[in-house]
């Protein structure tokens, strides 16, 4: 199997779940247990929030446990909105985020708030200038993502963070930073919320995290324990957490080795791509993500071409797993591609144990069976 979905989800490093498997076996009580086995528990998420602390540059009571990137999301937008709603109306974001980000703001966009949707670029750059003349003192909110899931562009947040600041200082400022967290690093000054998933770097799915200034307010959206100072009730889910704590290590230990194995892959994958096949466009940037290429095969539909490459045992994407069972449109289609590109797009990401072999032999099928799909496509000519 040659797997190359890996922005949709990363195979968890077996030293993860060696030891999910042992604190499920051995550490089940819970964390809010006034007893031995209770404070044991309690240990390993305040170990667990140490690192991740570490690795952001805050303080540990700032890291909060959530079950994924979607929930922090959720929490980051109607948490900080709803907390701060009373200072202004304005809300913005941009056209390409993640579903979890877009449709909390059409949501909010129900409820009445002024929604300001950033356009990109045809590399997937939102404009800096276009946010700098919506920025004003009714701005309550933004949210931008760092590296854009579909086809890997990474955002320059650091000036994104400093313009916001610098035109209203009481802006809060969003960044989901579930595909970038654990591939590049992910600067955090003049950054209020953070949202991370586990499953996207080498952990187990269902456990993420959110980072908070401990300056600014957020509004829980759950009731109950009052666990996580009462911002996010429910019994830590340990394990997930121990897990992606372990993957995190491993990661971060190896994060530049990663970082130019991915960018080796991307690289020779697109190269030979673009030698061999022709109708093709690149849609990521350049300077992209490295563990992200897409590319888009005139005349053919990805599902057609995902079909085919599953026949022959590999498994790529046509862009956000979060988005297949709805009639969405892709990125593509927001950032003027034309036509002829945008249903026909495939993501290709890598991880740690992709191989030059297992890319050579994705190239391969296509060089042989894309002249055969687009023959049938023209009606056998």
């Amino acid at each position: 199997m040659i797997y190359l979905d890996n922005a949709a989800s990363t195979k968890p490093f077996k030293e993860v779940q060696e030891i999910m498997c042992y604190v499920m076996e051995n550490v089940y009580a819970n964390p809010s247990a006034l007893h031995k086995q209770g404070f044991l528990a309690e240990n390993l998420l305040k170990e667990s929030s140490m690192f991740f602390a570490k690795q952001l540059g805050c303080s540990k009571e700032e890291i909060i446990y959530t079950s994924g990137g979607t929930e922090s999301n959720n929490l980051a937008i109607l948490g900080a909105i709803n907390a701060y709603k009373r200072n202004g109306n304005k809300i913005i974001t941009s056209n390409i985020e993640h579903s979890s980000v877009k449709e909390v703001f059409t949501y909010l966009e129900q409820q009445g708030f002024e929604v300001i949707r950033l356009k990109a670029d045809l590399d997937g750059y939102v404009s800096l200038e276009e946010l700098e003349n919506h920025l004003d003192g009714k701005t309550i909110f933004v949210s931008i993502m760092h590296i854009n899931n579909e086809i890997g562009t990474i955002q320059p947040i650091e000036k994104i963070a400093e313009l916001i600041k610098r035109k209203n200082k009481d802006t809060i400022f969003h960044v989901d930073a579930v595909q970038s967290f654990g591939k590049i690093l992910v600067p955090k000054k003049n950054i209020d919320l953070i949202s991370i998933s586990g499953h996207k770097l080498y952990g187990p799915k269902g456990v993420g995290i959110l980072y908070k200034n401990k300056n600014i307010r957020i509004v829980n959206l759950f009731y109950g324990g009052g666990q996580q100072k009462n911002i996010r009730s429910g019994t830590e889910n340990v394990y997930n957490i121990v897990g992606m704590h372990k993957a995190g290590e491993i990661v971060f230990d190896n994060l530049n080795k990663y970082k130019e194995h991915y960018q080796k892959c991307k690289n020779y994958l697109q190269k030979n791509i673009e030698n061999h096949i022709s109708g093709i466009r690149v849609n990521s940037a350049v300077d992209g993500a490295p563990h992200i290429l897409n590319i888009s095969f005139k005349d053919i539909r990805s599902e057609i071409l995902m079909n085919v490459l599953e026949k022959n045992d590999i498994y790529v994407s046509a862009g956000s797993a979060c988005l297949t069972h709805k009639k969405s449109k892709n990125i593509l289609s927001f950032i003027g591609v034309s036509e002829d590109y945008v249903y026909s797009a495939i993501r290709f990401s890598f991880s740690y144990e992709t191989t030059i072999e297992d890319l050579d032999k994705v190239v391969n099928v296509l060089i042989k069976e894309i002249p055969k799909i687009r023959k049938v496509n023209n009606g056998g000519k």
